[in-house]
């Protein structure tokens, strides 16, 4: 069975206002759009295209992955997910202290865990992911101590960095606050204001969205990396992580659950998320795809719960589950076992498992979301 499905973009304030519309050809609604999200997820589900409904009126349960179109004007919050022990025992545990599922200090909204992967459709989509080294992180505090010397702050958060070993002890201090942790930010944005390079020029970004936000120093000790359309960043359980602007797809498990570090209003719960985090140094989490015929490239984390397939000529791919297909450019016909259907540029339809290997014809680009490593 094919379905065509629909959805109006979430209006978050990072959004950017014409980016989604550019992209799908669509008005912009004169506000932010920030996510346009594809699936069953009880937050916006999506729509029927030729029927009143939504997509849980056809599936009658949740997908486990949920597409999204994601668009960023200014830079969302650092953020971390839990793995799926985590999340079950935190869901548990909140649920048994009475917290309502509403609640601004609820950190678990379900029993499930929230790995995520980014496609950039701009070139430069900019990123915060996962801890750097400690020495490279001293490296980049002694820039700054070069530029200011004899700050008190900055030359006490160098002596924090001594091993891999302290960054924990080192974010945990940040995250919390203080009057010590404002003069350190304060001293921080002083001294990257007359320094030239990435981390620095963001550092004053993020001063003007966030100013005095503890988040503007730990982006200093985090992997900040420009994407090229067409890259694709995979982001596991513990991964400390921040999309700072651009356009991208992104493909996610269906899940409510996030621990936010910093840059944001909202709650941050520093003991769980100290418990969530994985503080291990690790390179920018590149994820390379599969291409199991020509035009077609398969981006899987090795989850059961996400797959996203890029095809952009005719092809022939089996979604392996129910799936959802996005056309970002050109047109295509998709044809199953037992029915078809055709998309143009800022048309997506569902697609049922039973529809089998689906032949793919047309030009351009197809997004198609589906479940991912089986067995």
């Amino acid at each position: 069975m094919f379905v065509g499905i629909t959805n109006s973009p979430r209006d978050y304030a990072w959004g950017s206002p014409t980016a989604i519309a550019d992209l799908l050809g669509t008005t912009p609604s004169g506000g932010p759009e920030a996510e346009l999200w594809l699936g069953t997820h009880p937050g916006s589900p999506s729509r029927l295209v030729d029927r009143d409904g939504t997509l849980v009126d056809v599936v009658h349960e949740r997908l486990p992955y949920l597409l999204k179109v994601l668009a960023a004007a200014s830079p969302l919050s650092l953020q971390a997910h839990p793995t799926m022990d985590q999340a079950a025992a935190g869901f548990a545990r909140e649920n048994a202290l009475g917290i309502p599922l509403d609640a601004a200090e609820r950190n678990y909204k379900d029993a499930f865990h929230k790995p995520e992967l980014i496609y950039a459709l701009s070139d430069g989509f900019r990123a915060l992911c996962g801890f750097r080294p400690a020495h490279a992180i001293a490296s980049t505090v002694e820039r700054m101590i070069a530029a200011a010397p004899g700050d008190s702050a900055l030359n006490g958060f160098s002596d924090r960095l001594g091993t891999d070993d302290d960054i924990r002890a080192a974010f945990g201090w940040l995250v919390a606050g203080g009057d010590d942790v404002q003069e350190l930010i304060a001293a921080t944005v002083d001294a990257a204001s007359g320094l030239d390079g990435d981390n620095f020029r963001l550092v004053g970004e993020l001063a003007a969205a966030y100013p005095g936000d503890p988040g503007i120093v730990v982006s200093l000790m985090l992997n900040l990396v420009t994407l090229r359309r067409g890259e694709v960043l995979y982001l596991p359980a513990g991964n400390i992580h921040a999309y700072v602007e651009g356009l991208g797809i992104e493909l996610m498990a269906a899940s409510d659950n996030v621990l936010r570090g910093g840059l944001t209003p909202k709650h941050v719960d520093v003991p769980e998320l100290l418990s969530v985090l994985d503080f291990t140094p690790v390179d920018v989490p590149y994820l390379d795809p599969v291409e199991p015929a020509p035009g077609v490239a398969v981006y899987s984390p090795g989850l059961p719960d996400f797959a996203l397939a890029v095809v952009t000529a005719d092809a022939a791919y089996d979604i392996g589950g129910d799936g959802i297909a996005l056309c970002t450019a050109g047109s295509f016909t998709i044809a199953g076992a037992h029915g078809s259907a055709a998309v143009s540029r800022g048309e997506s339809v569902f697609v049922t498992a039973d529809e089998g290997t689906l032949a793919i014809s047309g030009d351009g680009e197809l997004f198609i979301a589906g479940p991912g490593a089986r067995g």
